[in-house]
């Protein structure tokens, strides 16, 4: 197996750009996974939301998990469990609107930390998808525009700690699946590893590197580009000892944002025709979260059998 794809963000300032790109795109049409190093974003914030997050958990979260477990006897689980995730997490919302005053029990420092690190991840994020219009030949801001709906995207970050697990092969720390957004920026733990993705049959580790953010495109990409991207099944295995960290941030639609193949890269493909709906995020999310665990296949097929029918005009083709 060639090596995980890793990109020196900090190459795209200079000679090496062209290659650099060249990179991205090799990892989006055949990996839906890349690993960025020297991102902009400072190491000291970082290692401030890992010391924060680490803490909450210990404090907050750890005894909740622990009670939780007790109540669905898992620790002595003789047969594999499919209907749930040895994982503990919770959701913050940044955009449109954030909920990080409304959750309980967060330190002061931890919520504008966490919101310090939501603006970066937001910035990072935008500048992520106009390096995939590039290289796509998409004029810049296609992307942005196509998950902005009438109120911007939907922006929100899960916290999640997955303890040690005392049957790992019995239980996953989560479930194999595609994600259902946009584009994906996850900062994990350096030293424990679990998170792996599917490339051709194989399950293959995503490494923990210090420091990195972790890529990966989600099912609203793989529409958008008419399938020349596309969201890859991914999950995380529990380890029996290490409890691994883990902040996904999911840069998503608005909710009333239609979403269907830039019409560029459609007529570009001579013979290939629009394989893909057009549809409401919000209506694919409503079908997501009940089928989250299944093939995304079916998934693009209800959208087509409720196909909406809206005016172009609203993105610039």
């Amino acid at each position: 197996m060639e090596n995980f794809p890793v990109i020196n963000f900090e190459k795209l300032n200079g000679e090496e750009r062209t290659s650099t790109m060249e990179m991205i795109k090799d990892a989006c049409e055949n990996w839906g996974f890349f690993e960025i190093v020297n991102h902009g974003i400072s190491h000291d914030l970082l290692d401030t939301v890992e010391k924060l997050t680490k803490e909450h958990y210990k404090k907050c979260m750890e005894q909740r998990f622990k009670e939780m477990v007790a109540s669905k006897a898992l620790e002595g689980v003789q047969a594999e469990v499919t209907d749930m995730d040895w994982e503990s997490t919770f959701f913050l919302r940044h955009l449109p609107n954030s909920n990080i005053s409304e959750i309980p029990d967060l330190k002061d420092e931890y919520r504008k930390v966490m919101k310090e690190f939501a603006e970066k991840l937001e910035k990072l994020a935008e500048e992520l998808l106009d390096l995939l219009c590039e290289n796509l030949g998409l004029e810049k801001g296609y992307l942005k525009k196509a998950f902005y709906g009438t109120k911007g995207p939907n922006f929100g970050t899960k916290v999640s700690n997955y303890p040690p697990c005392p049957n790992p092969e019995l239980i996953k720390g989560l479930r194999a699946h595609t994600d259902a957004g946009g584009i994906i920026l996850l900062f994990q733990d350096d030293k424990v590893s679990g998170l792996q993705l599917l490339k051709e049959g194989k399950w293959v580790d995503v490494p923990p590197m210090r420091h990195s953010i972790v890529i990966n495109l989600g099912d609203q990409l793989e529409v958008i580009t008419n399938g020349k991207y596309k969201s890859v099944l991914h999950r995380v295995v529990a380890q029996s000892d290490g409890n691994r960290m883990s902040l996904a941030s999911f840069y998503n639609p608005g909710n009333d944002a239609v979403i269907y193949p830039a019409p560029a890269l459609v007529a570009k493909e001579t013979d290939e025709k629009q394989v893909y709906p057009k549809f409401l995020f919000d209506d694919y999310m409503k079908l997501y979260t009940t089928v989250k665990f299944q093939a995304k296949e079916p998934r693009f097929e209800a959208m087509k059998a409720i196909e909406v029918d809206v005016n172009l005009g609203q993105i610039a083709a």
